[in-house]
């Protein structure tokens, strides 16, 4: 039946009570007795199950009212209790069991009260009323399930988000643990690797200098890039330890600091100019750092494996975009592909996770070519 599922719109209660006018129209044709008033009643108690779900205990009230005024004054049979059955099913359901069985009583043996007739016909009429008291029951029962089924499955919604809670919870904690094992691993392996090496190249130029001689600059380039790792080592643990790691992100290395990456790339003999275009300002923190480390990455390439080769870094500040662009003139096969190590594949990962467009390539003239173009909207 429609009315046993809780989730029905307005409109098929509407149609609930629609269904039971006609069908208690049709009766009230049938009977004899029945008058224009009679009808209005049983049509206004039938209207009156459109609320049986939002007002379960008026909508029983009004229909066992109505439908006893049908009763007393027609005397149409069993059909009549077909309403209030409906309302005192919504009203169990509703919890409210104690007045569905007062009324249910009442309306009973109003039935019975009214329906009394010559000794002749008195069996056919309690056998009605019983037939009446079964039907009531049933659907008391119906309605006692309909409600335990209800809130089973709200018990088992709670549980299962309660348990999707838990999951979320016990991930977040993992992967806490995870960022602490790591800060840790790197503290333990590279700051005293880093450490070393900053202070015996500080000890290497002091000495230099002590005697007089010529510091080189690849010595000197040697400690300021180990000077730069241990800083950057340490804004890493920061983030890897922090909650919220956009507090990190936010002292990390950025284009605030090309400058000097670009002096120590020129203090190891590469020879790299810079050019910006467009209007140059604050950028996103994620987009900041991306570019900083792809320019990083490319001079690094340079440095490796196009010796003596000029590097061009190359921003152009767009509306909605930023332009990161570094070539060299290095003397690599324009035929041979290039082979994805760890720099490329990580600065593919960060542009993808910025919605941006990655080309990395030798030129057809001679050298490479990194372009990165990188929205300054919210990440992808």
């Amino acid at each position: 039946m429609m009315f046993l599922d809780p989730r029905r719109p307005l409109a098929q209660d509407g149609l609930l009570a629609v269904a039971m006018a006609v069908l208690l129209s049709v009766v009230m044709l049938y009977s004899p007795s029945a008058d224009a008033l009679d009808l209005a009643a049983v049509l206004a108690g039938s209207a009156a199950l459109v609320g049986w779900r939002r007002a379960p205990l008026a909508t029983l009230l009004v229909c066992a009212a109505f439908m006893l005024v049908v009763a007393a004054r027609t005397q149409p049979g069993p059909a009549v209790a077909y309403p209030v059955m409906v309302a005192v099913f919504g009203a169990v359901r509703a919890g409210r069991q104690i007045p569905a069985a007062l009324v249910t009583a009442v309306f009973l043996g109003a039935a019975l009260a009214v329906n009394l007739p010559g000794a002749d016909d008195a069996g056919q009429n309690f056998q009605s009323i019983s037939l009446l008291v079964g039907w009531f029951v049933a659907a008391g029962v119906a309605a006692t399930v309909t409600r335990h089924r209800q809130a089973y499955l709200e018990e088992a919604e709670q549980r299962a988000a309660e348990a999707e809670r838990t999951r979320d919870e016990a991930a977040l904690r993992r992967a806490g643990e995870e960022r602490l094992r790591i800060a840790r691993e790197l503290h333990d392996s590279l700051t005293h690797s880093i450490s070393v090496i900053k202070v015996q190249a500080g000890v290497a130029v002091h000495l230099a200098r002590r005697r007089g001689e010529d510091v080189p600059p690849a010595l000197v380039a040697i400690q300021e890039a180990s000077g730069d790792a241990m800083r950057e080592l340490r804004a890493t643990l920061e983030v890897l330890r922090d909650s919220d790691p956009a507090d990190g992100d936010a002292q990390a290395s950025g284009l605030d600091r090309l400058d000097d990456l670009v002096g120590r790339a020129r203090s190891t003999g590469l020879q790299a100019t810079v050019t910006i275009s467009g209007e140059r300002r604050e950028l996103p923190v994620e987009v900041d750092r991306a570019a900083y480390r792809i320019v990083q990455e490319a001079l690094t390439n340079v440095s490796r494996h196009a010796g003596g080769a000029a590097a061009a870094v190359c921003l152009d500040y767009g509306d909605d975009t930023l332009v990161v662009q570094v070539e060299d003139d290095g003397k690599a096969d324009p035929d041979a592909p290039p082979v994805p190590g760890k720099g490329l594949l990580g600065m593919r990962e960060r542009v993808t996770a910025l919605g941006g467009r990655l080309r990395a390539e030798p030129r057809p003239e001679g050298g490479f070519t990194v372009r990165a173009e990188l929205p300054l909207g919210e990440p992808a």
